[in-house]
């Protein structure tokens, strides 16, 4: 865990992302659904799914929707996260919440010691690991460990999705990233009833507490580190500014 990443176990930044900011993101429901597309192209089933980072849950909780006989395993080191994604979750019996930073390599040995009356994990057992928004806090050199960890943890042919923050290739482009988050935050909150002005708004976001844990990389450098590693199938499936949908296929043999 880097020391900025601490942010995130706060209560009241949770619950401001959670209420004030997951709602605003550009293209949502579509990054969700290109999501699900792939996962239905890939895998003639599913057993097994893994929300790494989950925040609220959201991202595996639509797996498991679209396949109510999955396992699935949501990890967080946030506990206001955890509490939400089980909400979310409202007691579904096959999804299983871990308090855990992935940050530290032991993450694998919390993963693979599960082992209950409902969950046996090991080595290679997941049809579908999904991210959001996460793993970007991770340095660089930790991102590429986690996607060789994660590869290592998917069964041949299963898939990778990543739904996250990237780098914008110049400063212009980050601007024009940033006036977007704003407006939709803006229309979130005035479609809340929210009397904030756009550049109270505006204010808030460029002096966000969590603006220093973000660790962001090109999209395109994280899809040649997928390659190297192995992933088939790589490619930038979404991408709007700094929001980019990608990801890999294990190979079968």
């Amino acid at each position: 865990m880097t020391s900025n990443d601490t942010v995130w176990q706060g209560e009241v930044l949770a619950q401001t992302y959670l209420e004030g900011v997951r709602g605003a993101i550009p293209l949502a429901n579509e990054q969700i659904d290109i999501m699900l597309r792939l996962i239905r192209a890939s895998q003639p089933e599913v057993n097994w799914v893994l929300d790494l980072g989950c925040g609220d849950g959201i991202l595996g909780t639509a797996v498991l929707d679209q396949y109510p006989q999955a396992n699935g395993i949501f990890i967080d080191f946030s506990e206001p996260m955890l509490a939400a994604a089980q909400q979310r979750l409202n007691g579904k019996p096959n999804a299983h919440t871990i308090f855990q930073d992935y940050g530290d390599r032991e993450w694998l040995e919390k993963i693979q010691a599960i082992h209950n009356s409902q969950f046996t994990i090991h080595n290679s057992q997941f049809d579908v690991i999904v991210s959001g928004y996460s793993i970007h806090h991770q340095p660089d050199d930790r991102k590429k460990e986690v996607y060789t960890e994660l590869y290592h943890l998917l069964k041949p042919g299963g898939i990778f999705i990543n739904i996250e923050h990237v780098q914008s290739a110049d400063p212009w482009l980050e601007t024009r990233f940033k006036e977007l988050m704003v407006d939709k935050i803006f229309q979130l909150q005035q479609q809340n009833g929210n009397n904030k002005t756009w550049e109270d708004v505006d204010r808030e976001f460029y002096s966000r507490p969590d603006k220093d844990a973000n660790i962001l990389a090109p999209v395109e450098d994280q899809c040649s580190w997928l390659r190297e590693i192995g992933y088939q199938k790589v490619d930038i499936y979404l991408k709007i500014f700094e929001l980019a949908v990608f990801g890999g296929i294990k190979p079968k043999s």
